[in-house]
C-alpha cells in the first residue's frame, strides 16, 4: 500500500538516496506490484512509463497474470526479459511480440540442453564398470588390529 494517491504523478525527483538531483524514480503500480525503473534526467518520464508497460505485459503473457510469486521464483526468466527490452541502460527493443518469439526460442534451447545433459548423464551412468574401477583403486592397505 502506498500513501500517495492513484490521481498523482508516477515520477520523483532523484535527492541523495538515489545519486543526486539528476537521476528521478518513474514508477508504475499494478494490482500488488511496483515496478520503479531509477532513471537520469535526459530520460523522456511517458516513454519510460511505456517501458513499464511493456515489460508488465510481456511478464503477464509469460507468466499467465504475473504476480510476486512469479517474479520470486523466477527471478531468472523475470531479467532475461528485461534484458530483453534493456541492456546497458540503452531499450533495446519494445515490440512484445519480437520479446515473446525471443522467449519462446530461449525456452526451446533450455529444453534442448535439458534433455542433452540427461541423455549423456544416463549415457556416462551405463559405461561405468563399477567392479572393475573398484579393483583398479589403489586403496591402502588397512591396520590389523
Amino acid at each position: 500500500y502506498t500513501k500517495r494517491d492513484d490521481n498523482v504523478c508516477n515520477f520523483l525527483e532523484g535527492g541523495s538516496l538515489i545519486g543526486g538531483s539528476d537521476y528521478k524514480l518513474i514508477y508504475r503500480h499494478y494490482a500488488t506490484l511496483y515496478f520503479v525503473f531509477c532513471v537520469d534526467s535526459s530520460e523522456s518520464e511517458l516513454g519510460i512509463l511505456d517501458l513499464i508497460q511493456v515489460f508488465v505485459e510481456t511478464l503477464d503473457k509469460c507468466f499467465e497474470n504475473v504476480c510476486e510469486l512469479d517474479l520470486i521464483f523466477h527471478v531468472d526468466k523475470v531479467h532475461y526479459i528485461l534484458n530483453e527490452l534493456v541492456m546497458g541502460g540503452m531499450v533495446l527493443e519494445t515490440n512484445m511480440s519480437e520479446i515473446l518469439s525471443r522467449i519462446s526460442e530461449q525456452n526451446k534451447l533450455e529444453k534442448q540442453e535439458t534433455g542433452l545433459a540427461a541423455a549423456r548423464a544416463v549415457s556416462a551412468v551405463k559405461n561405468i564398470n563399477l567392479p572393475a574401477q573398484l579393483k583398479e583403486m589403489k586403496l591402502p592397505d588397512l591396520p590389523q588390529a
